[in-house]
């Protein structure tokens, strides 16, 4: 199975990308995380992102709040697919990261998640996968079918107080 890159812009983030680290792990995805900045590390986050296909990754996730520049930088380094996390700062509320995220320029397109939305895009990225993976498909229904009995449970409790 292509494993998942998550890439961090700050080792600050981390709170949040746990979400997305943990979701791979339940999935059995493998996965590697990295901190690395577009702005501090930019020769090595282009280098990570050219070599990614080379080392066998089948999706990178990108997590970065405010200027979130970090997606789109590695996207301009490989032909993988980039998922973005804006991660919520305490500046804008992650309205700046999101921006950054979504508006790509034509030609160099960065999926998007919700801000925060972490778990998200490790289940976008087992999506992806999942295309060659059936194993990694099944993984997805047996999710959906426990969300869907879950909230089943929860109409009836409720249904059944009200």
């Amino acid at each position: 199975m292509k494993k998942v890159a998550v890439i961090m812009g700050s080792d600050s983030d981390l709170p949040v990308v746990e979400k997305c680290i943990n979701q791979l792990k339940e999935f059995e995805i493998p996965v590697e995380v990295h901190v690395l900045s577009a702005h501090r590390t930019p020769v090595q986050a282009a280098a990570f992102a050219d070599s990614a296909r080379e080392k066998g990754f089948g999706v990178i996730i990108s997590c970065a709040g405010k200027a979130a520049h970090l997606g789109g930088v590695l996207a301009a380094y490989t032909t993988l697919p980039i998922i973005g996390v804006p991660i919520k700062s305490s500046t804008l509320d992650g309205m700046d990261a999101l921006l950054s995220t979504v508006q790509m320029p034509s030609g160099i397109p960065v999926a998007s998640v919700a801000i925060d939305g972490a778990a998200n895009a490790a289940i976008l990225a087992a999506e992806i996968l999942s295309i060659s993976e059936p194993a990694l498909e099944e993984k997805l229904k047996a999710m959906r079918a426990k969300m869907t009995q879950s909230v089943l449970e929860k109409d009836e409790k409720v249904s059944a107080a009200y």
